[in-house]
């Protein structure tokens, strides 16, 4: 990719992430559930999936919300005809086989129905949780903002753009 394009697609992606994220209004005000519901939909061109996690090339990019109702439908408004690479964004609320995102609400044993995958977890769970996803969401300063743990993405065979690590509040690198 030329020099210029990364440059762009640098700046792209902290409009994109980094400005995205106005003031919440608490932890489950309706704008912070439209700006997490935005996070899911846009994390998906920032990390790169291994080829057995699409069963076919034309397969679907599908994001699974579990444990919570969905944000409302306002997840699947964020995904109304977008796409990541050449796979168009479905919505499951619940989990399924092939998610490429999944959503866990609460319930951190969700999280098991994945292991060892290729899925990107994300949560939204307090410093104190005894595990999170790869991705969880913080809200600082009264704005959505999220940590990540890339050892973690490793170990599910996927890799995390820097440009979106760079955005973390927090990041765990590999080793």
């Amino acid at each position: 990719m030329p020099r210029w394009a990364r440059k762009i697609g640098g700046v792209a992606a902290a409009l994109l992430l980094g400005l995205a994220a106005p003031p919440a209004w608490g932890q489950a005000g309706e704008l912070a559930i439209a700006v997490k519901a935005t996070y899911l939909v846009k994390f998906g061109s920032f990390v790169v999936w291994p080829a057995e996690a699409f069963p076919a090339p034309t397969s679907p990019f599908t994001i699974c919300t579990a444990g919570t109702d969905g944000f409302g439908g306002l997840i699947d408004r964020a995904a109304a005809g977008q796409i990541v690479g050449d796979h168009r964004i479905t919505v499951r609320h619940g989990i399924a086989p092939d998610c490429q995102i999944l959503y866990v609400g609460g319930d951190i044993s969700l999280l098991d129905a994945v292991a060892n995958r290729p899925v990107l977890t994300v949560t939204d769970l307090p410093d104190s949780a005894p595990r999170k996803g790869i991705v969880n969401f913080v809200v600082q300063e009264n704005h959505v903002r999220f940590e990540i743990d890339d050892r973690a993405a490793a170990e599910s065979g996927l890799r995390i753009s820097s440009q979106l690590m760079t955005l973390a509040v927090r990041a765990r690198g590999r080793q």
